[in-house]
Protein backbone atom coordinates (compact mmCIF):
# COMPACT_ATOMS: atom_id res chain seq x y z
CA UNK A 1 0.00 0.00 0.00
CA UNK A 2 1.11 3.27 -0.74
CA UNK A 3 0.66 6.77 0.82
CA UNK A 4 1.45 9.92 -0.66
CA UNK A 5 4.19 11.51 1.69
CA UNK A 6 3.75 15.09 -0.23
CA UNK A 7 5.99 17.54 -1.85
CA UNK A 8 9.53 16.42 -1.28
CA UNK A 9 10.07 13.72 -3.33
CA UNK A 10 8.44 11.08 -6.11
CA UNK A 11 8.79 8.24 -4.13
CA UNK A 12 6.04 7.21 -2.56
CA UNK A 13 5.97 6.16 1.57
CA UNK A 14 4.86 2.91 2.34
CA UNK A 15 2.39 2.13 5.17
CA UNK A 16 3.84 2.13 8.72
CA UNK A 17 2.68 -1.51 9.43
CA UNK A 18 5.53 -2.58 6.53
CA UNK A 19 8.10 -0.54 8.10
CA UNK A 20 8.02 -2.71 10.70
CA UNK A 21 7.07 0.73 12.87
CA UNK A 22 3.46 -0.76 14.12
CA UNK A 23 3.73 -2.27 17.99
CA UNK A 24 5.13 -1.58 21.71
CA UNK A 25 8.88 -1.02 22.06
CA UNK A 26 10.45 -3.57 24.75
CA UNK A 27 11.04 0.05 26.79
CA UNK A 28 7.70 0.62 26.86
CA UNK A 29 6.90 -2.57 27.35
CA UNK A 30 9.50 -3.12 30.73
CA UNK A 31 8.04 0.41 31.87
CA UNK A 32 4.42 -0.93 31.95
CA UNK A 33 6.01 -4.19 33.41
CA UNK A 34 7.33 -2.06 36.55
CA UNK A 35 4.09 0.05 37.15
CA UNK A 36 1.72 -3.22 36.91
CA UNK A 37 4.72 -4.44 39.14
CA UNK A 38 4.79 -1.68 41.60
CA UNK A 39 0.61 -1.97 42.04
CA UNK A 40 0.76 -5.18 42.66
CA UNK A 41 3.64 -4.47 45.68
CA UNK A 42 1.28 -1.98 46.84
CA UNK A 43 -2.10 -3.54 47.05
CA UNK A 44 -0.90 -7.80 47.79
CA UNK A 45 -0.22 -6.73 51.51
CA UNK A 46 -3.62 -5.28 51.99
CA UNK A 47 -5.42 -8.47 50.26
CA UNK A 48 -3.32 -10.80 52.58
CA UNK A 49 -4.19 -8.91 55.71
CA UNK A 50 -7.27 -9.26 55.50
CA UNK A 51 -7.48 -12.90 54.82
CA UNK A 52 -5.63 -13.18 57.77
CA UNK A 53 -7.96 -11.20 59.92
CA UNK A 54 -11.21 -12.91 58.11
CA UNK A 55 -9.13 -16.25 59.27
CA UNK A 56 -8.93 -15.40 62.70
CA UNK A 57 -12.60 -13.98 62.74
CA UNK A 58 -13.97 -17.00 61.63
CA UNK A 59 -11.79 -19.38 63.72
CA UNK A 60 -13.39 -18.10 66.81
CA UNK A 61 -16.76 -18.64 65.59
CA UNK A 62 -15.89 -21.74 65.15
CA UNK A 63 -14.73 -22.17 68.35
CA UNK A 64 -17.32 -20.38 69.91
CA UNK A 65 -19.92 -23.15 67.85
CA UNK A 66 -18.17 -25.82 69.29
CA UNK A 67 -17.86 -24.77 72.92
CA UNK A 68 -21.75 -24.72 72.54
CA UNK A 69 -21.38 -28.29 70.88
CA UNK A 70 -19.51 -29.52 73.48
CA UNK A 71 -21.95 -28.18 76.57
CA UNK A 72 -24.77 -29.92 74.67
CA UNK A 73 -22.54 -33.05 74.56
CA UNK A 74 -22.21 -32.40 78.31
CA UNK A 75 -25.92 -31.79 79.07
CA UNK A 76 -26.59 -35.18 77.17
CA UNK A 77 -23.73 -37.02 78.95
CA UNK A 78 -23.15 -36.03 81.82
CA UNK A 79 -19.15 -35.56 80.94
CA UNK A 80 -16.88 -33.54 78.62
CA UNK A 81 -15.21 -35.04 75.96
CA UNK A 82 -11.91 -36.65 76.89
CA UNK A 83 -9.17 -39.77 76.23
CA UNK A 84 -8.03 -40.31 73.19
CA UNK A 85 -11.40 -39.93 71.05
CA UNK A 86 -11.07 -36.05 71.98
CA UNK A 87 -13.51 -34.04 70.18
CA UNK A 88 -14.21 -36.62 67.77
CA UNK A 89 -16.60 -37.79 70.49
CA UNK A 90 -18.97 -34.80 69.16
CA UNK A 91 -19.28 -36.65 65.66
CA UNK A 92 -19.57 -40.54 66.92
CA UNK A 93 -20.99 -42.03 69.36
CA UNK A 94 -18.03 -43.22 71.99
CA UNK A 95 -17.81 -46.84 73.82
CA UNK A 96 -19.82 -47.05 77.04
CA UNK A 97 -21.67 -43.89 76.12
CA UNK A 98 -25.45 -44.88 76.35
CA UNK A 99 -27.04 -41.13 76.48
CA UNK A 100 -24.82 -40.25 73.56
CA UNK A 101 -27.58 -38.06 71.42
CA UNK A 102 -25.30 -36.72 68.35
CA UNK A 103 -23.53 -36.14 66.39
CA UNK A 104 -23.37 -32.91 67.74
CA UNK A 105 -21.49 -31.47 64.80
CA UNK A 106 -22.46 -31.31 61.42
CA UNK A 107 -18.98 -32.38 59.97
CA UNK A 108 -15.55 -33.58 60.69
CA UNK A 109 -14.72 -30.10 59.12
CA UNK A 110 -16.41 -27.76 62.03
CA UNK A 111 -13.59 -30.06 63.84
CA UNK A 112 -10.58 -28.37 62.31
CA UNK A 113 -9.71 -24.43 62.30
CA UNK A 114 -9.45 -22.48 58.83
CA UNK A 115 -5.71 -23.12 58.62
CA UNK A 116 -5.97 -26.79 58.44
CA UNK A 117 -5.19 -27.81 61.72
CA UNK A 118 -7.44 -30.00 64.54
CA UNK A 119 -8.75 -27.97 67.06
CA UNK A 120 -7.82 -28.94 70.85
CA UNK A 121 -9.81 -29.47 74.27
CA UNK A 122 -8.92 -28.90 77.65
CA UNK A 123 -10.39 -28.70 80.45
CA UNK A 124 -8.74 -25.49 82.63
CA UNK A 125 -7.18 -25.54 85.93
CA UNK A 126 -10.42 -23.77 87.13
CA UNK A 127 -12.23 -26.36 85.43
CA UNK A 128 -13.39 -23.94 82.30
CA UNK A 129 -13.66 -26.31 79.31
CA UNK A 130 -11.53 -24.39 76.65
CA UNK A 131 -11.44 -25.08 72.93
CA UNK A 132 -8.33 -23.64 71.41
CA UNK A 133 -7.11 -23.25 67.66
CA UNK A 134 -3.46 -23.73 67.20
CA UNK A 135 -3.59 -19.93 65.48
CA UNK A 136 -2.17 -19.47 61.25
CA UNK A 137 1.57 -21.45 62.18
CA UNK A 138 -0.25 -24.90 63.84
CA UNK A 139 2.07 -25.06 66.69
CA UNK A 140 1.20 -23.89 70.64
CA UNK A 141 2.16 -20.30 71.49
CA UNK A 142 2.94 -17.55 69.01
CA UNK A 143 2.61 -14.30 68.26
CA UNK A 144 0.17 -12.14 65.95
CA UNK A 145 -1.61 -14.07 63.61
CA UNK A 146 0.38 -17.31 64.81
CA UNK A 147 -0.78 -16.81 68.21
CA UNK A 148 -3.16 -19.04 69.64
CA UNK A 149 -6.97 -18.61 69.71
CA UNK A 150 -8.64 -19.85 72.57
CA UNK A 151 -12.38 -19.95 73.68
CA UNK A 152 -13.67 -18.57 76.26
CA UNK A 153 -10.96 -15.63 76.15
CA UNK A 154 -11.32 -14.01 79.41
CA UNK A 155 -8.61 -11.65 78.51
CA UNK A 156 -10.49 -9.82 75.69
CA UNK A 157 -13.22 -7.00 76.20
CA UNK A 158 -15.22 -7.63 73.07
Amino acid sequence: MKFWNGWKTNEPKTCPAARGDAGFTLTEMLVVMVILGLLAAAIAPRIVGRLDSSKIRAARLQLDTVSASIDVYHIDTGQYPQGENGLDVLLFAPDGVASWDGPYVRSPDNLVDPWGTPLRFEISSSGIPTVISLGADGAPGGDGRAADIVFPDFSQND
